[in-house]
């Protein structure tokens, strides 16, 4: 079964909001600083670190 990575992410989020609860801005900032994180010069190092 093959399950879209973006699903995946949505389940894996609200199961973690819900269970343990975290405040409502440092989910905002972990979302918006993934995807600044995504779109910059390091991503390339931490690719490249992951995959070794």
């Amino acid at each position: 079964m093959d399950v879209p990575l973006w699903l995946a992410l949505i389940v894996v989020g609200a199961l973690g909001i819900k269970l343990i609860r975290p405040p409502w801005w440092l989910v905002a900032v972990l979302l918006l600083g993934g995807f600044l994180l995504a779109d910059s010069l390091l991503a390339t190092v931490i690719d490249t670190a992951i995959s070794k």
